[in-house]
Formats: C-alpha cells, structure tokens, sequence
C-alpha cells in the first residue's frame, strides 16, 4: 500500500495499527514483507526495527529501553547487547588500555540492525521498510531458514516444558 504523505505518494508501507492502539500496547511484532519486524513506541516516538537481534537471533520484543550516551537503545534480554532505536547502532563500553587511568566509554560497533521508518497519516501508524542497500548483519535472521529454525526451537522448548 502506497500512502499519501506531505502531498506526495511514499514508498511502499504496511499498515500496522491505529495510532492510540500502538500507544497503550507500547511494543506491536508484525511480519510484513518477508520480515519480523519490532514497532515500538517510547517517550512519546515510534521506532521500528527488525525484531531478532543481530548477534544470535534472540527475540527483542521484551528488551529494556535505556539511554546509552544520549541515546535510547534495546537491551537484547538474552545477551544484553546494546541497540539504538533510531540507527540500529550495537554499543558496547570498553576502556582504551593506552589511557594512564583508563575509564570506561561507549563505543560504537557500526549499524548492526536494521531499522524501518514509522509514519503517521491520520491517527494510523504504517511501517515503510528500510532502503538501507548492501547486507546489515540482523538481516541474516530474516531468512526463511531463520524462521523454521526458531519455530522448531519453540517446540523443544514447549515439549521441554510440559515434561518438567
């Protein structure tokens, strides 16, 4: 579906749910496109990422919300990984050995996850995937192999539980 924005038709965007809907559940996951996709709204802002974190897949729909060096990111609940909302940066704090008294900063590792542009037309909030060309490493998580992967690890997991 193309929308209508400031007069001109945008690219392609997915339709993911009335506006005051999006606000009260704060997190919306919606596969569209071929990809899982995290819409998150804090603080007043709607972000929307995919929604398996690039470093080993896990899920970030229940991730903490922080502010990292003046920015908002995820924190991956399974490997606390550090994402900013808008760029999809990873994050990490490290010291620099080469210092007297060294004190731990934030560094970034570069775009990690990929990240999709959230629209408003008329109290309705649509998703436009990202044009972001060239390979970004949570797109590896997109695949259909992903997929069936994380479908069958459910499975495990649900028989596992059941047996305890």
């Amino acid at each position: 579906m193309s929308v209508v924005q400031n007069g001109e038709e945008a690219p392609t965007s997915y339709f993911i749910g009335k506006k005051e809907d999006i606000i009260k559940a704060k997190r919306v996951l919606k596969f569209m496109n071929g990809r899982d996709v995290l819409v998150i709204y804090h603080e007043g802002k709607f972000y929307a990422m995919d929604a398996h974190c690039y470093h080993a897949g896990s899920s970030l729909e229940n991730g903490d919300i922080e502010e990292i060096n003046y920015k908002l990111c995820i924190v991956c609940p399974s490997h606390k990984y550090k994402i900013t909302l808008a760029e999809g940066e990873g994050l990490y704090k490290a010291r620099d050995p080469k210092e007297k008294n060294p004190t731990p900063c934030w560094f970034s590792k570069g775009i990690k996850q990929r990240v999709h542009t959230v629209l408003e037309v008329d109290g309705d909030i649509y998703v436009r995937m990202s044009e972001e060309r060239g390979w970004i490493e949570s797109d590896y998580y997109q695949s259909e192999k992903q997929r069936q992967e994380r479908q069958k690890c459910a499975e495990i997991c649900a028989v596992d539980e059941g047996e305890s």
